[in-house]
């Protein structure tokens, strides 16, 4: 990124009289803000205003048309509780916590070296620094997650949380300043590095990932997961490079990139496209990220909303992570996971949007007690012990290491550079590639009508992205909305939680029944995962947990004679022994299977074909191929019309090959 230019400056308030008001005793409610990927590394954001709480985040006030004085306008600085993904219906413990808007009265940008020249650099002691759950507690939380979540197929992995607390001597605003500052020099990496004082609380924090951003019609958002952690040395490359050949770790950020493709699917029409992977080093570990853009028109709190909260702070699929937090978190999380969003409005009025997660982030009663939320990311082969020392690993760079010297920095290092290189090589290019080149509708498909039915699983707006890009018009309905199966040429039942043999769960009463519906009645249907399942046991197939979950797994299969490397998350499978099975009422029924162990990897039957994986996930490298293949083989089309390349693109006849083509280069 280049320096910000001084026409950024922007409107309101900019008297160098901001920065001192802050430094003096009663200096009301502001925020200092460093974004350097947003203004520059040189720069920072002083900001005064007055605090609101509203009960929505519809109620965050923002003012329309051009900005007074020109340049660009911070409007609001939004301070998001966890406790608000209860305005998406989702499951939250009611801790009280409120939302938070600061409505800008002040701004101004100062350099960044000559507010640590301005910033006492006082010193700050703790009293009773301690964890509030203890590492032994949080490893057997880490063991009955293991067991009785990810074991019983509620989800790919989840983020359980613990704090770190203590409370600072002789506390005061600008004891929060002077962490502020040492921040400012250790951690720069960090995407935003800020202090927030609302006036009865105050929030300071090196947070490493953004959580979205708008601008000029593009929505970023940046999954960051895997964590490197530094000896007491410092970080070496040979840690650097064992850490990115560890499977544990790649798989964590392939989860989160999935589910962070679901969102951006809901808020961008044309879905999201994949860049990197790249190394972000902080002052004490490091991460592994991606970014993902896509192009939106839908208002910035409407995104906001439809992105809370980021699956590195919560687990996968979302709305099932929630409801384990609630389990296991039932006193709350506070502003944990939460985020912090600037809103303003460029020039010509056009709004804008920032904001980062709130981890690696104090959060400071006006008593001075000190709270710092940290949390593991815990798949079905986490190691309870090394979770544990993970989250205090990850609160030594806000406490301990703030004034260890600088570390040495590896991200550009070629053999670095060639190892996040390497793990685009078996994942699905549809995601890497630029939207506009995805769009290929094959004249046979497209304009038909498809229904996909959520199962409590966002992946069916990435399945819906990839039907669009056949040409097919696409509508998304949930389980527990009315809906009819009929007036549609092919109806797909999608992924979601649970267990298939529950005879009482509301949601597998519905899938069982629409299967039914849908084989009686011989309408064309493509089944994924969950509903995979349902199909399974009602075509007689038995259906089993598996010893190990499939959370996150890439595999190589022979899916009817055809190689493919797809991506598995599921806890149960079905087992077949036979290849062809005569199903009375349905026909004969054709199986993918594990030669060894038997599991069913899809069916295909007369009207129907289903699936165990995700052609939709970025694990998979074929999957715009495979859907079509599918949808082209239950609605009994000839297969020569559509063809995949070997990208992952579906190929319409006629049109050019683009196999041989170059992966995207872009820079962040």
């Amino acid at each position: 990124m280049s320096p910000r230019p001084a026409s950024f400056r922007g409107s309101g308030s900019s008297s160098p009289g901001l920065l001192d008001r802050i430094l003096g005793e009663e200096p009301g409610p502001f925020a200092v803000l460093h974004r350097p990927e947003t203004t520059g590394p040189g720069y920072l954001d002083v900001l005064l205003g007055e605090v609101s709480q509203p009960d929505a985040l519809t109620g965050i006030p923002l003012p329309d048309g051009l900005p007074q004085g020109g340049g660009v306008r911070h409007d609001v600085l939004a301070v998001i509780p966890y406790r608000q993904i209860a305005e998406r219906g989702f499951a939250a413990p009611d801790d009280g916590a409120p939302l938070i808007a600061l409505t800008v009265t002040g701004q101004e940008t100062v350099r960044v070296e000559d507010a640590v020249a301005r910033i006492p650099d006082v010193p700050t002691e703790l009293r009773d620094p301690r964890f509030d759950v203890s590492d032994e507690e949080y490893a057997d939380t880490v063991r009955s997650v293991l067991t009785d979540a990810i074991g019983t197929g509620e989800g790919a992995n989840f983020v359980v949380k613990r704090s770190f607390v203590a409370d600072i001597s002789d506390y005061g605003h600008h004891r929060a300043l002077a962490l502020f500052r040492r921040l400012l020099a250790r951690e720069s990496g960090a995407y935003w590095t800020f202090v927030i004082h609302t006036g009865d609380r105050t929030f300071v924090g090196a947070s490493p990932e953004r959580h979205v951003s708008v601008r000029d019609g593009v929505a970023v958002m940046n999954p960051i997961s895997g964590t490197y952690r530094y000896p007491l040395s410092g970080p070496e490359l040979p840690g650097i490079m064992d850490f990115l050949a560890d499977r544990k770790e790649t798989d964590e950020l392939y989860m989160v990139v999935d589910e962070e493709l679901k969102m951006m699917a809901q808020i961008c029409p044309e879905g999201g496209r994949v860049i990197g992977p790249y190394l972000k080093e902080l002052g004490s570990v490091a991460h592994t990220e991606y970014f993902i853009e896509g192009h939106t028109d839908r208002d910035v709190r409407d995104v906001l909303r439809e992105t809370l909260f980021a699956p590195t702070v919560t687990g996968s699929p979302l709305e099932s992570a929630c409801r384990v937090i609630e389990r296991y978190e039932p006193q709350g999380r506070g502003y944990y996971s939460g985020v912090a969003a600037l809103m303003s409005r460029d020039e010509y009025g056009t709004r804008q949007l920032d904001s980062a997660i709130l981890i690696r982030t104090a959060d400071i009663s006006a008593e001075g007690r000190l709270s710092i939320g940290v949390g593991a990311t815990l798949v079905r082969h986490s190691d309870p012990a090394a979770e544990a020392a993970e989250t205090r690993a990850k609160a030594a760079g806000l406490i301990a290491a703030l004034q260890a010297p600088a570390v040495s920095r590896f991200a550009e290092h070629p053999t670095v550079r060639a190892a996040l290189g390497s793990r685009n090589d078996t994942i699905a290019d549809f995601w890497l590639s630029d939207v506009g080149q995805r769009l290929r509708p094959a004249p046979d498909l497209a304009g038909r009508r498809v229904l996909v039915v959520d199962a409590e699983d966002t992946f069916t707006a990435m399945i819906a992205g990839q039907l669009r890009s056949l040409g097919l018009v696409v509508s998304v309905r949930r389980f527990d909305e009315s809906y009819s199966l009929h007036g549609y040429d092919l109806v797909v039942m999608g992924p979601g939680p649970g267990d298939p043999s529950a005879r009482d769960d509301p949601k597998m009463r519905h899938l069982r029944a629409a299967v039914d519906t849908l084989l009686r009645e011989r309408q064309p249907f493509l089944a994924v995962c969950l509903s995979h399942q349902a199909l399974s046991l009602r075509l007689g197939f038995q259906v089993h947990p598996r010893d190990v979950p499939n959370q996150g797994v890439q595999k190589a299969i022979d899916l009817f004679g055809a190689s493919e490397r797809v991506g598995f998350y599921n806890t149960f499978a079905a087992v077949s022994d036979d290849d062809l099975v005569e199903v009375d009422g349905v026909g004969t029924v054709e199986v993918s299977r594990d030669r060894d162990t038997g599991e069913v990897h899809a069916l295909r039957g007369p009207h129907f074909a289903s699936m165990q994986f995700h052609a939709e996930s970025v694990l998979t490298r074929n999957g715009p191929g495979i859907v079509a293949r599918a949808v082209r083989g239950v609605l009994a089309l000839p297969d020569a019309a559509v063809r995949a390349d070997a990208s992952g693109l579906p190929d319409a006849s006629g049109l050019p090959d683009t196999s041989a083509r170059p992966k995207p280069r872009v820079t962040v």
